[in-house]
């Protein structure tokens, strides 16, 4: 695997050519302290994945990656940076994975060996046309099978959904039998937990099985792993689509409407599996940002009311998302509701100071009053006096 360092702090060079030196399947083609030079460089190279830091100067990691995905780049980009509150901001351009420093070397290994085997194990969507589907997987706020009739066929037990959710996110990739028993059968005697598993591998062998995907489900004696190029996921398509609609407009707005139905809810609904607590915060920032780029295209299209309806949908995941308030508060201002804009800002503000004890940003309360003032003015001006 190629991969670039970008980083305005020399030392950090230095402990990520050290770091990613030790993983076998690396090759660092290059180090750069600002953008500039790595996009000149990347004019004329192949590279895999980018590891770069987001607070530079001149332009910042945000910037320069979506620089790249509007000239069609598809390399991996891995955030490696000081500040957790820019995880949303980076999933906007559709970062790989998200380090907060110090990086860990153990941390590094994983993301750079799931990127390598990503890179055999996952059908691409120009193919997806020569594959006969004939299971449909959705794992967006529940765990439903359904065959390519739409009929929903039921789990075999509870452990057996739990396995499949747990393979399927590795997207092929050989998992040991000793990593699956400490995740999924952890709370239970070692000799127990090997029978276990091999009762619910089982279980789930003949269920794929039974639905036309025989051999689905690969075992070494050692390793388990899920290929899965005749099933569809609901999962995969959300984030296959989010990352070709990295810009949203007229041409694509039915498309992008289309695709947010998609997520129904959190990655495996109710079923928080401990060992995808990531993978569900991953999804959930990913949902959120590309619905705030659509509501965003909405409210510029004047769609008003299918803006409030998708971010009041963001709001239930996640009411402190100032960036989501921000727009709910363009909308009723947009639709000349005084009341509406005055109630989100007031609630907003009451839920800041129980959560978290805080007040709003300089930026959302000076956003909120200038709002305020034009629609006093055009209620003024329409009705004669300020309501």
């Amino acid at each position: 695997m190629k991969v670039i360092i970008i980083d305005d702090e020399l030392a950090m060079h230095l402990i990520m050519n050290r770091m990613l030196g030790k993983i076998d399947e690396v090759e660092i083609m290059g180090s750069f302290q600002e953008t500039s030079a790595a996009f000149s460089f990347l004019q004329n190279q192949d590279i895999d994945m980018i590891f770069m830091d987001i607070s530079m100067p001149k332009e910042s990691g945000l910037e320069f990656a979506q620089r790249l995905r509007e000239q069609g780049s598809r390399a991996k980009l891995v955030f490696v940076t000081s500040h957790k509150e820019y995880a949303l901001p980076a999933f906007s351009v559709y970062a790989y994975d998200y380090m907060v420093k110090p990086v860990v070397q153990e941390r590094l290994r994983q993301t750079i060996h799931k990127a390598l085997s990503e890179g055999t194990s996952v059908v691409l969507p120009e193919e997806q046309n020569t594959v006969t589907v004939k299971v449909l997987f959705n794992c967006l706020g529940r765990m439903e099978i359904r065959s390519a009739n739409e009929e929903i066929i039921k789990w075999k037990t509870s452990k057996s959904t739990e396995l499949f959710g747990y393979l399927a996110l590795h997207k092929g990739r050989l998992v040991s039998r000793a990593r699956l028993i400490e995740d999924i059968f952890g709370d239970m005697p070692r000799k127990n937990a090997e029978s276990y598993l091999n009762t619910t591998a089982y279980q789930l062998r003949k269920l794929l099985e039974a639905n036309g995907l025989k051999g689905s489900l690969h075992s070494d004696g050692v390793h388990y792993g899920l290929n899965l190029n005749e099933a569809r996921f609901d999962m995969f398509s959300f984030e296959e689509g989010c990352k070709q609609m990295v810009l949203i407009h007229e041409g694509n707005m039915e498309e992008a409407l289309e695709l947010e139905q998609l997520y129904v809810g959190d990655l495996f609904g109710d079923r928080a599996y401990p060992w995808a607590w990531s993978e569900i915060e991953r999804f959930s920032q990913m949902y959120i940002a590309f619905s705030q780029r659509l509501c965003s295209a909405l409210l510029h299209r004047g769609d008003t009311a299918s803006a409030i309806r998708l971010l009041t949908k963001q709001t239930v995941m996640n009411e402190l998302e100032e960036e989501t308030i921000k727009l709910l508060m363009r909308a009723h201002a947009m639709q000349k509701n005084k009341e509406g804009l005055v109630h989100q800002y007031i609630k907003f503000v009451d839920m800041l100071k129980r959560e978290m004890g805080v007040s709003p940003s300089l930026e959302i309360t000076m956003l909120y009053e200038r709002l305020l003032r034009e629609l006093n003015t055009y209620r003024k001006q329409h009705n004669g006096k300020d309501i």
